[in-house]
């Protein structure tokens, strides 16, 4: 059975930072595609970030130069690093996993696998207070 399980959500200032983990079992990430998405109440699910199986890392508009998408393959665990964070971030965050050259759509109805990619983690709460 495979399972993601993202940590590292909470509470913080307008302008702080976070860095969210991902970790998964019975699924490697360095050889499939990966994706950090969000979705706030009442908005469709976000995609804030992907690395692909073939290279490119892809960043939303809204936070290209604040977060960074990273992997540790010998942890098999995912990372988004944010940084100078906005009020309109807060959502839940969760990450995503595929076989590669699976797609990898920007909006989703809802981040689950029946809209989106095939394995979801439960998701991490940010609330960025101003």
């Amino acid at each position: 059975e495979v399972q993601l399980v993202e940590s590292g959500g909470g509470t913080v200032q307008a302008g702080g930072s976070l860095r969210l983990s991902c970790t998964a079992s019975g699924f490697t990430f360095d050889t499939s595609e990966v994706a950090w998405y969000r979705q706030a109440p009442g908005n469709e699910c976000e995609l804030v970030s992907a690395i692909s199986s073939d290279g490119p890392t892809y960043y939303a508009n809204s936070v290209k130069g604040r977060f960074t998408f990273s992997q540790d393959n010998a942890k098999n665990t995912l990372y988004l690093q944010m940084y100078n964070l906005k009020p309109e971030d807060t959502a839940v965050y969760y990450c995503a996993a595929a076989q590669a050259g699976s797609p990898v759509d920007v909006l989703l109805e809802s981040c689950t696998s029946y809209y989106g990619m095939e394995y979801w983690g439960k998701g991490t709460l940010v609330t960025i207070s101003s």
